[in-house]
């Protein structure tokens, strides 16, 4: 049998694959296990410098497995599913290397939730994306906590609330998602958008990523405090010493893991 979940690492790219296309890539415990162990793996590992998440089949991630649900006691999703995909959205956003969503496929209930939880998401034209908790009677819960980062607050009430199904570029212009593509230009836009990403220094592009997460939530006093003393170490550090002399000396600089 194959992995549910896999993760390949080639040239400081490590791709991991939602695998279960006979089942949508729906998200059931052992997928969920397995894709929290790929996170924290590549976050450790110093050969990877980005991570795509994707999917195979038409289905990117149809969301909580419902079978499973049903079974309230003895390990449905209720009883230990909600915790297995909050572990999984925080790895996602402490994640210290750039995430990019690679979405192949059609979206659905906390599918959309990983899509928010990468920093870059592309998507083919023909995936079509809902919010559907509504309308098998629970909520989008713990997916809101990323989603409503990412989304504008009126196309988040109502494509949250009605649950239907719409298309990339609705979802785009939702702000879930960066950019949507022919399908047959995915894997080029996603790799243009790594090739961009691993032109950046490692230590610039975590130290950019925490800057994300953590600047909105703070008062505009503590914010300039926090950044100017990060400001002044990065300048300081090898990594900008050597971005900043192969700059001057017109040249691609030489990153260190």
């Amino acid at each position: 049998m194959t992995s549910p979940v896999t993760c390949d690492v080639a040239a400081a790219v490590a791709t991991i694959t939602l695998d279960r296309p006979e089942a949508k890539n729906r998200l059931d415990a052992e997928s969920m296990a397995l894709l929290l162990e790929h996170l924290r793996s590549t976050a450790e590992d110093p050969d990877v410098r980005v991570v795509v998440v994707t999917g195979s089949g038409t289905t990117f991630c149809s969301g909580a497995d419902l079978s499973g649900a049903l079974a309230a006691t003895g390990g449905g999703f209720a009883s230990g599913g909600t915790a297995g995909l909050v572990d999984v959205l925080g790895a996602m956003l402490d994640h210290p290397k750039p995430l990019i969503a690679r979405v192949q496929g059609h979206v659905a209930g906390g599918g959309n939730g990983l899509v928010a939880a990468c920093d870059i998401a592309v998507a083919a034209e023909g995936a079509r994306f809902a919010f559907s908790e509504v309308r098998v009677g629970v909520a989008p819960a713990i997916i809101s906590v990323v989603c409503l980062q990412a989304m504008h607050r009126r196309d988040a009430q109502e494509l949250l609330l009605t649950g239907e199904r719409v298309s990339a570029e609705r979802v785009c212009q939702a702000g879930l998602i960066t950019r949507v593509v022919p399908g047959d230009a995915l894997d080029a836009a996603v790799g243009s958008y790594v090739d961009q990403l691993l032109q950046g220094g490692p230590e610039a592009l975590q130290r950019t990523k925490e800057l994300l997460r953590r600047v909105p939530a703070m008062s505009r006093q503590a914010a300039l405090a926090w950044t100017a003393e990060l400001s002044a170490g990065l300048f300081t550090s090898v990594e900008a010493r050597e971005g900043m002399t192969a700059f001057i000396e017109k040249r691609k600089p030489e990153w260190a893991p």
